[in-house]
């Protein structure tokens, strides 16, 4: 039997007791209970179908009524910072635990036209607002997918204005109650950039003192490596460098080079 077996449900119960055992050190059936409002008698079936996927079963004690894993336990999957700090956290009400992140609100009216003529593969006329330039006159954009950086969605699309595929922010297009739109008067450009894929190569910053060097390399997970790389579309290494901070004062990390690869 694998995770991949399991149905849904029990599957992610599995993991959220993989997790706690990861992260905690220490897992009962009262945790998974109350996490998931099952019953005893199934949290029981589940503790058995997790010991029999792991490599590094847990022990169990007696006088704690839980088990506790042992110094050479492996995770069965990894775990990203949210998750590990909702495992950890003290579930107290008081403030100051988890800094909260801005809310960036989208109208619906705006990415559902933008959608709905992307499906359609229709032109849409927008009047968009650029922080660099600021507001600009209607113009005529072709949709052709969203992406996300981690922190806000994007539309790429063809810009008839700029004859090049860009990236627009839907929060900074202008809502209109009836949105303009047209049919495609040709097939659009190959995205060139968008289909070329392209290997960031990053290394510890070349201001830091050697033993800064050493911890930045533990803390991103460099190991034995010089670098640490990141595959991406070239059209999205911008927001990589962006989100990763790579051109800010006092970086951690720094780009080294940025390696073409075959689509």
């Amino acid at each position: 039997m694998s995770l991949e077996d399991l149905k849904h449900a029990q599957r992610e119960r599995i993991l959220f007791l993989d997790q706690c055992l990861t992260w905690r050190g220490q897992a009962n059936r009262r945790d998974v209970m109350e996490r998931f409002d099952i019953s005893m008698a199934q949290a029981a079936v589940d503790f058995r179908t997790y010991l029999s996927l792991t490599g590094t079963p847990p022990v169990y004690d007696t006088a704690e009524k839980a088990y506790f894993s042992t110094s050479n336990h492996s995770p069965l999957t990894n775990a990203g910072p949210e998750q590990v700090f909702e495992l950890l956290d003290s579930k107290t009400t008081s403030l100051g635990a988890c800094i909260p992140l801005p809310n960036r609100v989208m109208d619906h009216t705006v990415v559902s036209q933008l959608y709905r003529a992307m499906m359609a593969e229709r032109d849409i006329q927008i009047t968009y607002t650029s922080m660099t330039t600021g507001l600009s006159d209607p113009q005529w954009i072709s949709p052709v997918r969203f992406h996300f950086d981690g922190e806000a969605i994007h539309l790429r699309a063809w810009s008839y204005k700029h004859n090049t595929h860009r990236d627009y922010l839907p929060i900074r297009i202008t809502k209109q109650s009836e949105a303009e739109t047209r049919e495609r008067p040709s097939p659009l450009p190959f995205d060139t950039d968008w289909h070329s894929i392209v290997r960031l190569w990053i290394r510890p910053h070349s201001s830091l003192s050697d033993a800064q060097a050493r911890v930045v390399r533990r803390e991103y997970g460099f190991q034995e490596e010089t670098h640490i790389t990141v595959k991406t579309r070239r059209a999205l290494a911008f927001y990589v460098v962006r989100r990763w901070r790579l051109n800010e004062n006092n970086a951690r990390l720094e780009l080294d080079m940025i390696e073409e690869l075959d689509s």
